[in-house]
Protein backbone atom coordinates (compact mmCIF):
# COMPACT_ATOMS: atom_id res chain seq x y z
CA UNK A 1 0.00 0.00 0.00
CA UNK A 2 1.48 3.47 -1.29
CA UNK A 3 0.13 6.07 0.78
CA UNK A 4 1.07 9.99 -0.52
CA UNK A 5 1.99 10.53 3.35
CA UNK A 6 4.25 7.61 3.80
CA UNK A 7 7.75 7.64 4.24
CA UNK A 8 9.95 6.98 1.69
CA UNK A 9 13.38 5.38 2.11
CA UNK A 10 16.66 7.46 1.76
CA UNK A 11 19.74 5.29 2.69
CA UNK A 12 22.32 7.55 4.33
CA UNK A 13 25.39 4.89 4.86
CA UNK A 14 27.17 5.02 1.50
CA UNK A 15 26.77 1.18 1.15
CA UNK A 16 23.60 1.11 0.83
CA UNK A 17 23.27 3.79 -0.79
CA UNK A 18 25.24 2.05 -3.74
CA UNK A 19 23.21 -1.41 -2.70
CA UNK A 20 19.86 0.49 -3.33
CA UNK A 21 21.17 2.31 -6.47
CA UNK A 22 22.04 -1.01 -8.09
CA UNK A 23 19.65 -3.89 -6.44
CA UNK A 24 16.34 -1.61 -4.59
CA UNK A 25 16.19 -4.16 -2.14
CA UNK A 26 16.19 -2.12 1.18
CA UNK A 27 14.05 -0.13 -0.56
CA UNK A 28 12.05 -2.75 -0.95
CA UNK A 29 11.84 -4.17 2.04
CA UNK A 30 11.32 -0.88 3.75
CA UNK A 31 8.23 -0.12 1.86
CA UNK A 32 7.18 -3.87 2.44
CA UNK A 33 7.61 -4.42 5.80
CA UNK A 34 9.37 -1.18 7.82
CA UNK A 35 8.52 2.25 8.56
CA UNK A 36 7.57 3.01 4.77
CA UNK A 37 4.52 1.08 5.15
CA UNK A 38 1.55 2.65 6.92
CA UNK A 39 -1.07 0.46 8.30
CA UNK A 40 -4.48 0.99 10.42
CA UNK A 41 -3.53 1.80 13.94
CA UNK A 42 -6.09 -0.05 15.13
CA UNK A 43 -5.49 -4.06 14.30
CA UNK A 44 -5.94 -6.03 17.33
CA UNK A 45 -3.89 -9.68 18.12
CA UNK A 46 -6.37 -11.35 15.89
CA UNK A 47 -3.95 -9.72 12.64
CA UNK A 48 -0.77 -10.96 14.26
CA UNK A 49 -1.56 -14.37 12.90
CA UNK A 50 -0.72 -13.92 9.11
CA UNK A 51 3.08 -13.33 10.68
CA UNK A 52 2.33 -16.24 12.54
CA UNK A 53 1.21 -18.63 9.52
CA UNK A 54 4.58 -16.96 8.04
CA UNK A 55 6.88 -18.37 10.70
CA UNK A 56 5.17 -21.78 10.78
CA UNK A 57 6.08 -22.57 7.27
CA UNK A 58 9.53 -21.52 7.90
CA UNK A 59 9.89 -24.41 10.56
CA UNK A 60 7.97 -26.68 8.08
CA UNK A 61 10.48 -25.86 5.66
CA UNK A 62 13.68 -26.00 8.09
CA UNK A 63 12.60 -28.80 9.62
CA UNK A 64 11.25 -31.08 6.55
CA UNK A 65 14.89 -30.06 4.55
CA UNK A 66 17.07 -31.39 7.06
CA UNK A 67 14.51 -34.76 7.96
CA UNK A 68 14.52 -35.13 4.21
CA UNK A 69 18.71 -35.95 4.24
CA UNK A 70 17.50 -38.73 6.20
CA UNK A 71 14.30 -39.76 4.99
CA UNK A 72 14.10 -43.17 2.55
CA UNK A 73 11.18 -43.26 0.53
CA UNK A 74 11.04 -47.30 0.06
CA UNK A 75 8.03 -49.33 1.36
CA UNK A 76 10.61 -51.18 2.75
CA UNK A 77 12.41 -49.14 4.77
CA UNK A 78 10.76 -45.93 5.08
CA UNK A 79 8.91 -46.71 8.53
CA UNK A 80 12.92 -47.94 10.02
CA UNK A 81 14.21 -44.77 8.68
CA UNK A 82 11.91 -42.70 10.49
CA UNK A 83 13.12 -44.43 13.86
CA UNK A 84 16.53 -44.27 12.53
CA UNK A 85 16.17 -40.66 12.59
CA UNK A 86 14.44 -40.40 16.02
CA UNK A 87 17.18 -42.42 17.16
CA UNK A 88 20.69 -42.21 15.94
CA UNK A 89 20.42 -39.04 14.23
CA UNK A 90 21.51 -35.90 16.38
CA UNK A 91 18.67 -34.10 17.80
CA UNK A 92 16.39 -36.25 15.32
CA UNK A 93 13.93 -36.74 17.49
CA UNK A 94 13.36 -33.17 17.79
CA UNK A 95 13.37 -32.11 14.14
CA UNK A 96 10.60 -34.78 13.75
CA UNK A 97 8.16 -33.38 16.30
CA UNK A 98 9.07 -29.87 15.97
CA UNK A 99 7.91 -30.95 11.51
CA UNK A 100 4.88 -33.41 13.06
CA UNK A 101 3.89 -30.35 15.43
CA UNK A 102 4.75 -28.07 13.34
CA UNK A 103 2.40 -28.71 10.88
CA UNK A 104 -0.29 -28.86 13.27
CA UNK A 105 0.52 -25.27 14.72
CA UNK A 106 0.01 -24.53 10.71
CA UNK A 107 -2.81 -25.29 10.50
CA UNK A 108 -4.17 -24.07 13.95
CA UNK A 109 -2.95 -20.72 12.87
CA UNK A 110 -4.53 -20.63 9.30
CA UNK A 111 -7.51 -21.31 10.93
CA UNK A 112 -7.43 -19.14 13.45
CA UNK A 113 -6.22 -16.34 10.13
CA UNK A 114 -9.81 -17.80 7.97
CA UNK A 115 -12.14 -17.05 10.65
CA UNK A 116 -10.64 -13.74 11.33
CA UNK A 117 -11.09 -13.21 7.95
CA UNK A 118 -14.30 -13.97 7.89
CA UNK A 119 -15.78 -12.36 10.96
CA UNK A 120 -13.78 -9.32 9.82
CA UNK A 121 -15.01 -9.60 6.17
CA UNK A 122 -11.36 -9.16 4.75
CA UNK A 123 -13.08 -11.05 1.56
CA UNK A 124 -14.95 -7.97 0.69
CA UNK A 125 -13.65 -5.49 -2.07
CA UNK A 126 -11.29 -4.64 -2.74
CA UNK A 127 -9.36 -7.50 -1.06
CA UNK A 128 -10.81 -10.36 -2.56
CA UNK A 129 -8.02 -10.86 -4.68
CA UNK A 130 -5.89 -11.34 -1.36
CA UNK A 131 -8.77 -13.86 0.08
CA UNK A 132 -8.45 -16.28 -3.28
CA UNK A 133 -4.96 -16.58 -2.78
CA UNK A 134 -5.26 -17.16 0.64
CA UNK A 135 -7.79 -19.91 -0.26
CA UNK A 136 -4.99 -20.89 -2.82
CA UNK A 137 -2.64 -21.22 0.23
CA UNK A 138 -4.79 -23.33 2.24
CA UNK A 139 -5.93 -25.57 -0.54
CA UNK A 140 -1.86 -26.24 -0.69
CA UNK A 141 -1.32 -26.80 2.57
CA UNK A 142 -3.61 -29.32 2.45
CA UNK A 143 -2.61 -31.62 -0.12
CA UNK A 144 1.28 -30.93 1.20
CA UNK A 145 -0.35 -32.46 4.67
CA UNK A 146 -1.92 -35.38 3.32
CA UNK A 147 1.27 -36.10 1.66
CA UNK A 148 3.55 -35.89 4.26
CA UNK A 149 1.23 -38.37 6.61
CA UNK A 150 1.69 -40.49 4.53
CA UNK A 151 5.66 -40.71 4.48
CA UNK A 152 6.51 -42.46 8.09
CA UNK A 153 4.58 -45.21 6.16
CA UNK A 154 2.58 -46.48 9.78
CA UNK A 155 -1.07 -47.91 9.76
CA UNK A 156 -2.64 -45.11 9.66
CA UNK A 157 -0.28 -43.46 6.81
CA UNK A 158 -1.00 -46.42 4.34
CA UNK A 159 -4.32 -47.08 5.20
CA UNK A 160 -5.18 -43.17 5.08
CA UNK A 161 -3.34 -43.19 1.77
CA UNK A 162 -5.49 -46.10 0.13
CA UNK A 163 -9.02 -44.28 1.82
CA UNK A 164 -8.13 -40.79 0.56
CA UNK A 165 -6.52 -41.58 -2.56
CA UNK A 166 -9.86 -44.18 -3.42
CA UNK A 167 -12.17 -41.38 -3.05
CA UNK A 168 -10.82 -40.14 -6.46
CA UNK A 169 -12.27 -43.78 -7.88
CA UNK A 170 -15.90 -42.42 -7.18
CA UNK A 171 -15.34 -40.26 -10.21
CA UNK A 172 -17.24 -41.48 -13.63
CA UNK A 173 -14.78 -43.00 -16.24
CA UNK A 174 -11.78 -41.19 -15.07
CA UNK A 175 -11.48 -42.05 -11.68
CA UNK A 176 -9.99 -45.51 -11.25
CA UNK A 177 -7.11 -44.50 -14.10
CA UNK A 178 -7.05 -41.48 -11.94
CA UNK A 179 -6.56 -43.57 -8.69
CA UNK A 180 -3.97 -45.85 -10.16
CA UNK A 181 -1.65 -42.78 -11.45
CA UNK A 182 -2.42 -40.87 -7.91
CA UNK A 183 -1.01 -44.31 -6.19
CA UNK A 184 1.64 -45.37 -9.22
CA UNK A 185 -0.19 -48.70 -8.91
CA UNK A 186 -3.08 -50.39 -7.65
CA UNK A 187 -2.17 -49.90 -3.63
CA UNK A 188 -0.04 -47.66 -1.97
CA UNK A 189 3.72 -48.77 -2.29
CA UNK A 190 7.15 -47.99 -3.26
CA UNK A 191 5.98 -45.53 -6.73
CA UNK A 192 3.27 -43.75 -3.94
CA UNK A 193 6.06 -42.63 -1.89
CA UNK A 194 8.58 -41.31 -4.11
CA UNK A 195 5.66 -39.46 -5.99
CA UNK A 196 4.43 -38.10 -2.61
CA UNK A 197 7.85 -37.08 -0.93
CA UNK A 198 8.64 -35.70 -4.17
CA UNK A 199 6.05 -33.49 -4.09
CA UNK A 200 5.84 -33.12 -0.11
CA UNK A 201 9.15 -31.48 -0.59
CA UNK A 202 8.14 -29.47 -3.47
CA UNK A 203 4.66 -27.78 -2.46
CA UNK A 204 6.15 -26.08 0.43
CA UNK A 205 8.10 -23.56 -2.02
CA UNK A 206 4.79 -23.39 -4.12
CA UNK A 207 3.06 -22.10 -0.81
CA UNK A 208 5.94 -19.77 -0.05
CA UNK A 209 6.11 -18.53 -3.97
CA UNK A 210 1.73 -18.30 -3.33
CA UNK A 211 2.31 -16.02 0.22
CA UNK A 212 4.48 -13.65 -1.67
CA UNK A 213 1.94 -13.00 -4.17
CA UNK A 214 -0.97 -13.18 -1.35
CA UNK A 215 1.42 -10.57 0.19
CA UNK A 216 1.54 -8.57 -2.87
CA UNK A 217 -2.23 -7.93 -3.25
CA UNK A 218 -2.32 -6.69 0.15
CA UNK A 219 -0.14 -4.07 0.20
CA UNK A 220 -2.26 -2.54 -3.11
CA UNK A 221 -5.71 -1.64 -0.84
CA UNK A 222 -3.72 -2.14 2.16
CA UNK A 223 -4.87 -4.56 5.27
CA UNK A 224 -8.32 -4.53 6.39
CA UNK A 225 -9.07 -3.10 10.07
CA UNK A 226 -11.83 -4.26 12.58
CA UNK A 227 -13.82 -1.47 12.19
CA UNK A 228 -14.51 -2.30 8.02
CA UNK A 229 -13.66 1.50 7.67
CA UNK A 230 -11.21 2.37 5.10
CA UNK A 231 -8.41 4.41 5.71
CA UNK A 232 -8.86 8.22 4.91
CA UNK A 233 -5.98 10.17 6.14
CA UNK A 234 -2.55 9.98 7.92
CA UNK A 235 -4.19 9.92 11.33
CA UNK A 236 -6.16 6.34 10.88
CA UNK A 237 -2.79 4.68 9.90
CA UNK A 238 0.91 4.28 11.84
CA UNK A 239 4.32 2.80 10.48
CA UNK A 240 4.43 -0.48 10.16
CA UNK A 241 7.45 -0.85 12.03
CA UNK A 242 7.85 -0.17 14.69
CA UNK A 243 4.38 -0.26 16.07
CA UNK A 244 3.33 -3.47 14.31
CA UNK A 245 6.73 -5.48 14.53
CA UNK A 246 6.65 -5.38 18.32
CA UNK A 247 2.99 -6.20 18.54
CA UNK A 248 3.93 -9.37 15.99
CA UNK A 249 7.00 -9.63 18.56
CA UNK A 250 4.63 -10.36 21.17
CA UNK A 251 2.48 -12.70 19.35
CA UNK A 252 5.67 -14.55 17.85
CA UNK A 253 7.04 -15.30 21.85
CA UNK A 254 3.61 -16.65 22.85
CA UNK A 255 3.71 -19.09 19.75
CA UNK A 256 7.23 -20.69 20.38
CA UNK A 257 6.07 -20.66 24.07
CA UNK A 258 3.04 -22.67 23.34
CA UNK A 259 5.12 -25.09 20.29
CA UNK A 260 8.08 -25.56 22.83
CA UNK A 261 5.15 -27.09 25.73
CA UNK A 262 3.97 -29.07 23.08
CA UNK A 263 7.12 -30.06 21.43
CA UNK A 264 8.88 -30.99 24.49
CA UNK A 265 5.85 -32.31 27.09
CA UNK A 266 3.36 -33.79 24.79
CA UNK A 267 4.62 -34.72 21.06
CA UNK A 268 2.51 -36.92 20.72
CA UNK A 269 -0.94 -35.65 21.80
CA UNK A 270 -1.98 -34.51 17.85
CA UNK A 271 -1.06 -37.55 17.00
CA UNK A 272 -2.72 -41.26 16.23
CA UNK A 273 -1.34 -44.13 18.05
CA UNK A 274 -1.80 -46.55 15.05
CA UNK A 275 1.04 -44.30 12.89
CA UNK A 276 3.65 -45.90 15.44
CA UNK A 277 2.76 -49.37 14.22
CA UNK A 278 4.66 -50.14 10.74
CA UNK A 279 2.27 -50.29 7.66
CA UNK A 280 0.41 -54.09 6.87
CA UNK A 281 -1.44 -54.39 4.42
CA UNK A 282 -3.12 -56.71 5.63
CA UNK A 283 -4.34 -55.66 8.91
CA UNK A 284 -7.05 -53.18 8.59
CA UNK A 285 -7.30 -50.28 11.70
CA UNK A 286 -10.81 -50.72 13.42
CA UNK A 287 -10.91 -46.95 12.64
CA UNK A 288 -8.97 -44.98 9.97
CA UNK A 289 -9.06 -41.54 10.41
CA UNK A 290 -6.37 -38.44 8.66
CA UNK A 291 -4.89 -35.97 10.77
CA UNK A 292 -7.23 -33.86 12.93
CA UNK A 293 -6.95 -30.75 10.78
CA UNK A 294 -8.79 -32.51 8.09
CA UNK A 295 -11.55 -34.21 10.28
CA UNK A 296 -14.52 -31.35 9.68
CA UNK A 297 -14.06 -32.16 5.89
CA UNK A 298 -13.82 -35.76 6.50
CA UNK A 299 -17.62 -35.33 8.42
CA UNK A 300 -18.61 -33.99 5.29
CA UNK A 301 -17.50 -36.57 3.15
CA UNK A 302 -18.84 -39.24 5.58
CA UNK A 303 -22.18 -37.55 6.11
CA UNK A 304 -23.55 -38.80 2.67
CA UNK A 305 -24.91 -42.04 3.33
CA UNK A 306 -27.42 -42.70 0.82
CA UNK A 307 -27.20 -43.29 -3.41
CA UNK A 308 -29.33 -39.83 -5.14
CA UNK A 309 -31.95 -42.22 -6.93
CA UNK A 310 -35.13 -41.50 -9.06
CA UNK A 311 -37.75 -42.60 -6.14
CA UNK A 312 -39.61 -46.14 -6.82
CA UNK A 313 -37.34 -47.20 -9.50
CA UNK A 314 -33.85 -47.93 -8.06
CA UNK A 315 -31.73 -46.13 -10.64
CA UNK A 316 -29.24 -44.64 -9.08
CA UNK A 317 -27.90 -40.83 -10.25
CA UNK A 318 -25.38 -40.04 -7.92
CA UNK A 319 -23.42 -43.02 -6.02
CA UNK A 320 -23.20 -41.97 -2.18
CA UNK A 321 -19.22 -42.26 -2.46
CA UNK A 322 -19.25 -39.48 -5.12
CA UNK A 323 -21.90 -37.22 -2.92
CA UNK A 324 -19.53 -37.18 -0.08
CA UNK A 325 -16.24 -36.45 -1.95
CA UNK A 326 -18.30 -33.64 -4.61
CA UNK A 327 -19.55 -32.28 -0.74
CA UNK A 328 -16.22 -32.68 0.78
CA UNK A 329 -14.55 -30.40 -2.26
CA UNK A 330 -17.28 -27.99 -2.27
CA UNK A 331 -16.71 -26.90 1.19
CA UNK A 332 -13.45 -25.66 0.35
CA UNK A 333 -14.26 -24.63 -2.77
CA UNK A 334 -17.43 -22.22 -1.69
CA UNK A 335 -14.76 -20.09 -0.19
CA UNK A 336 -13.87 -18.69 -3.47
CA UNK A 337 -17.27 -17.66 -4.06
CA UNK A 338 -17.68 -16.02 -0.73
CA UNK A 339 -16.62 -12.33 -1.91
CA UNK A 340 -19.90 -12.39 -4.28
CA UNK A 341 -21.87 -14.27 -2.13
CA UNK A 342 -22.30 -12.10 0.84
CA UNK A 343 -23.39 -8.83 -0.54
CA UNK A 344 -23.71 -7.13 2.33
CA UNK A 345 -21.94 -3.38 2.16
CA UNK A 346 -20.35 -3.23 5.71
CA UNK A 347 -17.59 -5.17 6.17
CA UNK A 348 -16.93 -6.07 9.99
CA UNK A 349 -18.89 -7.97 12.02
CA UNK A 350 -18.66 -5.97 14.80
CA UNK A 351 -21.18 -3.39 13.52
CA UNK A 352 -23.31 -6.81 11.76
CA UNK A 353 -25.23 -8.05 15.13
CA UNK A 354 -27.04 -10.46 13.16
CA UNK A 355 -24.47 -11.89 11.11
CA UNK A 356 -22.31 -11.77 14.28
CA UNK A 357 -25.03 -14.35 15.98
CA UNK A 358 -24.77 -16.64 12.40
CA UNK A 359 -20.88 -16.27 12.42
CA UNK A 360 -20.96 -18.09 16.59
CA UNK A 361 -23.47 -20.49 15.17
CA UNK A 362 -20.90 -21.61 12.35
CA UNK A 363 -17.93 -21.95 14.16
CA UNK A 364 -19.92 -24.50 16.65
CA UNK A 365 -21.04 -26.28 13.19
CA UNK A 366 -17.32 -26.45 12.32
CA UNK A 367 -16.46 -27.41 15.58
CA UNK A 368 -19.02 -30.35 15.38
CA UNK A 369 -18.15 -31.39 12.60
CA UNK A 370 -14.24 -31.33 13.74
CA UNK A 371 -15.78 -34.07 16.39
CA UNK A 372 -17.45 -36.01 14.30
CA UNK A 373 -14.89 -36.54 11.63
CA UNK A 374 -13.07 -38.07 14.26
CA UNK A 375 -15.26 -39.87 15.94
CA UNK A 376 -16.03 -43.20 14.34
CA UNK A 377 -18.30 -43.76 11.68
CA UNK A 378 -21.35 -44.61 13.63
CA UNK A 379 -24.59 -43.03 15.31
CA UNK A 380 -25.50 -41.15 16.90
CA UNK A 381 -21.92 -39.61 15.25
CA UNK A 382 -23.55 -39.71 11.58
CA UNK A 383 -26.42 -38.28 12.12
CA UNK A 384 -24.90 -35.32 14.02
CA UNK A 385 -22.39 -34.55 11.08
CA UNK A 386 -25.32 -35.15 8.40
CA UNK A 387 -26.99 -31.96 10.18
CA UNK A 388 -23.82 -30.24 10.63
CA UNK A 389 -23.05 -30.35 7.37
CA UNK A 390 -26.24 -28.85 6.12
CA UNK A 391 -25.94 -26.10 8.08
CA UNK A 392 -22.55 -25.39 6.67
CA UNK A 393 -23.80 -25.11 3.44
CA UNK A 394 -26.88 -23.28 3.79
CA UNK A 395 -25.51 -20.91 6.09
CA UNK A 396 -22.99 -20.09 2.70
CA UNK A 397 -25.49 -20.13 0.57
CA UNK A 398 -28.82 -19.26 2.07
CA UNK A 399 -27.86 -17.75 5.45
CA UNK A 400 -25.19 -15.17 4.24
CA UNK A 401 -27.52 -13.80 1.33
CA UNK A 402 -30.77 -13.40 3.60
CA UNK A 403 -28.70 -11.77 6.47
CA UNK A 404 -27.13 -9.14 3.94
CA UNK A 405 -31.05 -8.26 2.52
CA UNK A 406 -32.67 -7.95 5.85
CA UNK A 407 -29.77 -6.88 8.26
CA UNK A 408 -30.05 -3.60 9.48
CA UNK A 409 -26.33 -2.90 10.93
CA UNK A 410 -24.95 -0.75 13.37
CA UNK A 411 -24.35 2.93 12.71
CA UNK A 412 -20.16 3.10 11.70
CA UNK A 413 -17.43 5.17 12.80
CA UNK A 414 -16.71 8.59 10.82
CA UNK A 415 -12.91 6.82 10.46
CA UNK A 416 -10.83 4.31 12.24
CA UNK A 417 -9.49 7.26 14.51
CA UNK A 418 -12.90 8.38 15.47
CA UNK A 419 -13.36 4.43 16.57
CA UNK A 420 -9.81 4.55 18.39
CA UNK A 421 -10.70 7.72 20.49
CA UNK A 422 -14.77 6.55 21.44
CA UNK A 423 -13.28 3.21 22.68
CA UNK A 424 -10.79 5.46 24.49
CA UNK A 425 -13.05 7.37 26.86
CA UNK A 426 -13.51 3.98 28.37
CA UNK A 427 -9.91 4.42 29.76
CA UNK A 428 -7.82 7.24 30.61
CA UNK A 429 -6.40 9.08 27.81
CA UNK A 430 -3.06 9.42 30.04
CA UNK A 431 -2.59 5.61 29.90
CA UNK A 432 -1.73 5.70 26.05
CA UNK A 433 0.19 8.38 24.86
CA UNK A 434 -0.68 7.53 21.25
CA UNK A 435 -4.15 8.13 22.18
CA UNK A 436 -3.23 11.06 24.14
CA UNK A 437 -1.50 12.58 20.88
CA UNK A 438 -4.14 11.58 18.97
CA UNK A 439 -6.76 13.64 21.04
CA UNK A 440 -4.53 17.04 20.75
Amino acid sequence: MSFPWAEHYTPKLPLMKWIDEKLPLPRFVYNAVGGGYEVPRNLNYFWNFGVLAGLALTIQLVTGIILAMHYASNAGIAFDSVEHMMRDVNSGWLLRYAHANGASFFFIVVYIHIFRGLFYGSYKAPREMVWLLGVVIFLLMMATAFMGYVLPWGQMSFWGAQVITGLFSAIPVVGDPIHTWLLGGFAPGDATLNRFFSLHYLLPFVIAGVIILHIWALHIPGSSNPTGVEVKGPQDTVPFHPYYTAKDGFGVGVFLLLFALVLFFAPNAMGHPDNYIQANPMSTPAHIVPEWYFWPFYAILRAFTMDLSIPFTGIVIIPAKLLGVLAMFSSILLLFFLPWIDTSPVRSGTYRPLFKKFFYLLLVDVVVLGYCGGAPAAEPYVMISQIAAAYYFAHFLIVLPIIASIERPDPLPGSITEAVLAKAKHRPVEADPALAAAAE
